[in-house]
């Protein structure tokens, strides 16, 4: 069982409030983002401009593992902990693992009916931009 289908499985034992708990406490173990991807100009190029939030993504290839950062207010803890879980689950897997997270993860694990339609797409927009890096960054690797 990948990272990701545990993490799934785990939102999918929870009832809603529980869920967003659960998701609240991901936003909390957001890894600081790396010196090298604080600036302003950084934090604008790498934004995605689909996701109200205003979110940045980086996505590296690391001995042929993903590695991602990024970076999401602290005043927006549902997008926030989205992004940590996508973290948790995606770091360290190989560009397949990530190619292969299922578009409805949301719906998967629970949280779609929680988070409501204008979240749902930023939040999908965020795990699309994700596999398009990955795919990117395989392809120059």
């Amino acid at each position: 069982m990948s990272r990701l289908e545990e993490i799934i499985a785990n939102f999918q034992m929870l009832e809603g409030e529980f869920r967003l708990e659960l998701l609240l406490d991901y936003a909390e173990k957001l890894p600081p983002l790396p010196e090298r991807y604080q600036s302003v100009a950084e934090k604008t190029a790498h934004k995605v401009p689909e996701c109200q939030t205003p979110v940045s993504l980086w996505v590296e290839m690391v001995e042929g593992k993903v590695q991602i950062h990024a970076d999401a207010p602290r005043e927006s803890p549902t997008v926030r902990g989205f992004v940590s879980l996508l973290i948790s689950a995606f770091n360290g897997a190989t560009p397949q693992e990530v190619l292969n997270a299922p578009a409805d993860l949301l719906s998967r694990s629970g949280l779609a009916h929680a988070i409501g339609m204008m979240r749902t797409r930023g939040l999908n927009a965020i795990l699309q931009r994700i596999k398009a890096e990955v795919r990117r960054e395989s392809a120059s690797g």
